[in-house]
């Protein structure tokens, strides 16, 4: 079979394939270019899908009537250019884009009308490309004092087998608004608009460069809970810089179409990233729930790789265990900045879900249950009730609680050494007891009751169905859940022995032989001791096969083999071994559930106010160890507004 040159149609025909893969990948391509073009404010507009047309229009620096026949040749850009000596530096690139593809691939299966006017110049100009034949350059009208007009026709027109792969008009244009909407996070300093089929989609203004600029800018695209529940990322490591916003682990989502990442102002899809993102959040959500992010990771341009693939959208670092622990480290400490903090879509979905009802006249009460806050010292004593008093309404509190780190020693036997200390510091000030209150003729009064409601989780008012924990604020009221709040904080005191106490082994009697692919032994056996660190203890064995030793006794009678199997997946996948640590945290986890304060314990009010206060204390308190929230709060106005009150 002889071989034959292609014409330069059908090359370009190919590459077109690689390039624009849908509408939405073309739409990227001219965003790109239009943001290296200098672009302050870019306007989109797309009929059919995007497959009948598409306008891309901006106020760059636009282009001469010499450098429009130029543009749709392929290969030719202006974002490259040679060094001193000649050399065109492929691993140095700053711009977007640098390939020079995109307009001669979309011309050669569309209709492409390129219009333009460069800064400076009066006369505009306009080119046609019509399934890769060219026209000459000739005048146009245009608008604006500069910039560019691309309008795409009937894409794929030329190439009709392409057509048969598109998705529908409405999922085509589903893509358009996600890629622009990236597009838009990525350059928050960018005014961007998008119309569907003459619908307004987007209408975003600029906003000033900058940590708050950009957070307004996700707030603008992602809804306005994201900025009320994010955390901002900014850390440094290296030479690698983080930054962006990450949901609190309470605002989560069902799937990961809520993830943003960003290499050097590029959007991308990088499995590293993704995997790091997932490590940082394991010991906080379940397996089917996923954190809302938007990351930016800015490093020097030859650290990086994005010449992998035609579209941009994947990238090679040059050290991805750097970025990886930057990413699971800045995300775990902003984590743990953010204490008990909870997500305020909580209270809202609490809020709507509460409808008032009315009391029927002559309601008459039954005995008062269980559950109202009417403490006293030799326990909990019905109050006396007129026939028509309701329920609340006519009790007296007589309230004693007793000091804070006695009701740790009631908790499931406490919470450890120098809790109680702590706690006594955090609820007095310091004081050995609450300070007394002197009244006139008495030289000391008795001691006041303590009464924590400033607090930021308030102060504990009753607990309703032995279950739910009801405390006051000064501004609203929090309803906590004991036994997810407990659950975490024993997870948490079982974290830390654990780490500060080595994680326990267990000899296996006969060591077990682990047998794998070459390349994944060795992957294993070279993280050896970071595994034994964790627990398992494992040595080569040959050629393709690992032998295991040792187990973490946390796992009791462990499948070795299927451990060690998953052990390789991840570090194949994310360079690091998930398996094991996500299963000691699993463990943790469930010893956590059954050793914390069950749900159907009554607690007295000193105990409800010493787990408030440990709470607070506690990072990650404010979710359970699936990423529950632990409690609720309820604002004052939220309330009022319920009754009619404002």
């Amino acid at each position: 079979m002889p071989i034959r040159r292609l014409p330069p149609e059908t090359v370009n025909r190919i590459a077109a394939g690689e390039v624009v893969e849908r509408p939405a990948s073309a739409i990227k391509e001219l965003v790109d270019n239009a943001i290296d073009a200098g672009a302050a404010r870019i306007e989109v507009e797309a009929h059919g899908g995007g497959l009948t047309r598409i306008m891309v229009a901006d106020d760059g620096c636009g282009m001469s009537a010499e450098e429009l026949p130029v543009a749709i040749e392929r290969h030719a850009t202006s974002k490259l250019a040679p060094d001193d000596e000649g050399l065109w530096d492929l691993l140095r690139i700053h711009t977007m884009g640098f390939r020079g593809e995109a307009l001669p691939s979309i011309g050669s299966v569309a209709r492409l009308q390129i219009s333009s006017r460069a800064k400076g110049q009066r006369e505009a100009w306009s080119i046609l490309v019509e399934g890769g034949r060219v026209d000459d350059v000739a005048p146009a009208a245009f608008a604006g004092d500069h910039g560019t007009r691309i309008e795409v026709r009937d894409l794929f027109y030329a190439t009709p087998a392409r057509l048969k792969f598109m998705k529908s008009e409405r999922a085509e244009a589903q893509a358009i608004t996600e890629e622009l909407k990236r597009q838009a996070m990525a350059h928050e300093s960018v005014g961007f608009s998008l119309d569907i089929d003459g619908r307004r989609i987007l209408r975003l203004p600029p906003e000033h460069p900058g940590p708050q600029g950009r957070l307004a800018r996700l707030a603008a695209v992602l809804g306005r809970d994201f900025q009320d529940n994010a955390l901002e990322i900014d850390q440094v490591r290296d030479g690698v810089r983080l930054s962006g916003f990450a949901g609190l682990p309470t605002y989560n989502r069902g799937n990961a179409a809520h993830q943003y990442l960003f290499v050097n102002d590029r959007p991308v899809r990088d499995r590293l990233l993704q995997g790091a993102l997932r490590a940082a959040y394991a010991d906080f959500l379940a397996r089917d729930r996923h954190p809302s992010a938007a990351l930016y990771v800015t490093l020097d341009p030859t650290e990086v790789d994005i010449n992998v693939h035609p579209a941009k959208a994947e990238v090679r670092f040059r050290d991805p265990s750097l970025v990886r622990g930057l990413i699971v480290g800045a995300l775990r400490h902003a984590l743990a900045g953010a204490g008990h903090r909870a997500s305020t879509t909580t209270a809202a979905q609490a809020l709507d879900s509460i409808r008032p009802q009315s009391v029927f006249p002559g309601y008459q009460p039954g005995p008062s249950p269980a559950g109202f806050s009417a403490w006293r010292e030799g326990g909990w004593t019905p109050p006396t009730q007129r026939p028509m008093d309701l329920p609340g309404l006519s009790e007296v509190s007589a309230r004693h609680e007793a000091r804070p780190e006695e009701a740790y020693q009631t908790l499931g036997g406490g919470f450890g050494g120098g809790v109680a200390e702590a706690v006594r510091e955090a609820a007095y000030g310091g004081y050995d007891a609450p300070p007394a209150v002197a009244y006139p003729g008495q030289d000391q009064a008795p001691a006041q009751p303590f009464d924590p409601i400033d607090f930021p989780l308030g102060a504990a008012r009753a607990q309703v169905h032995e279950t739910y924990i009801v405390s006051q604020t000064r501004d609203g009221v929090v309803i906590v859940d004991q036994h997810a709040a407990h659950e975490r904080l024993v997870y948490e005191r079982m974290k830390h022995e654990m780490e500060a106490g080595g994680v326990a082994r267990q000899t296996l009697l006969l060591p077990e032989v682990v047998e794998l692919d070459p390349a994944e032994a060795e992957r294993v056996v070279a993280r050896a001791d970071e595994l034994a660190t964790l627990g398992l203890v494992l040595e080569s064995f040959g050629p393709g096969a690992v032998l295991v030793r040792e187990t973490p006794a946390l796992l009791g009678k462990a499948d070795a083999a299927g451990l060690v199997r998953d052990i390789a997946d991840d570090l194949a996948e994310n360079g690091q071994a998930l398996a094991l640590k996500e299963r000691l945290e699993e463990v943790c986890s469930t010893m956590a559930c059954h050793g914390s304060v069950r749900a159907g314990r009554r607690l007295a009010a000193a105990e409800m106010n010493a787990l408030l206060r440990e709470m607070e204390a506690t990072p990650h308190s404010g979710q359970c160890n699936h990423g529950r929230p632990t409690y609720v709060e309820l604002k004052l106005s939220d309330i009022e507004k319920l009754f009619g009150r404002r």
